[in-house]
């Protein structure tokens, strides 16, 4: 679909994402067969609840009917928060992965699997895992050094609200 129709429909979804207090991290239209398939990833510092989705989800749905945003065609409208392993491009992004794993491409060539400790205007405070039983290092990482990053699983959680 053309970038002009996700310009548009990015116009009407925005906004009613962010009178419920969420980010509108993604949209895509994209062709399935004789249907059409619009994804909306939506995300808040909190995370994004079910209920909140099914919400935004029947909002869009209404406006995207009143003005036929989409045409006659059929559709299928799916509303979603992004996954553990979702790639990272913004500074709030890091924010709201304070204390799980990320990995990280860095300019140099390298790359660093590690714990968000904490994240500032400039970059973020890392916590490295030691290996074979040696202890975790701190290391700081600006974002001018990050190529690429993502969020992954983490079975082994290092904040607060996982050990109590």
């Amino acid at each position: 679909m053309s970038t002009t129709q996700n310009d548009r429909l990015r116009e009407l979804v925005e906004p009613l994402a962010a009178e419920r207090g969420m980010d509108l991290e993604d949209l895509t239209l994209t062709q399935v067969g004789s249907r059409r398939v619009l994804t909306i990833v939506v995300d808040t510092d909190e995370g994004v609840q079910l209920d909140e989705c099914a919400e935004l989800s029947r909002a869009v749905s209404e406006i995207l009917d009143q003005r036929n945003a989409l045409g006659d065609a059929p559709y299928v409208l799916e509303v979603t928060s992004p996954g553990v392993d979702r790639p990272l491009t913004e500074r709030r992004h890091f924010a709201r992965s304070l204390d799980r794993m990320v990995a990280l491409h860095l300019t140099d060539g390298s790359t660093l699997t590690a714990r968000v400790r904490a994240v500032d205007d400039e970059g973020l405070d890392l916590e490295v895992p030691g290996e074979k039983g040696r202890k975790p290092k701190r290391r700081r990482v600006t974002f001018a050094e990050i190529d690429k990053a993502r969020g992954e699983v983490d079975f082994a959680r290092g904040d607060s609200k996982q050990q109590q």
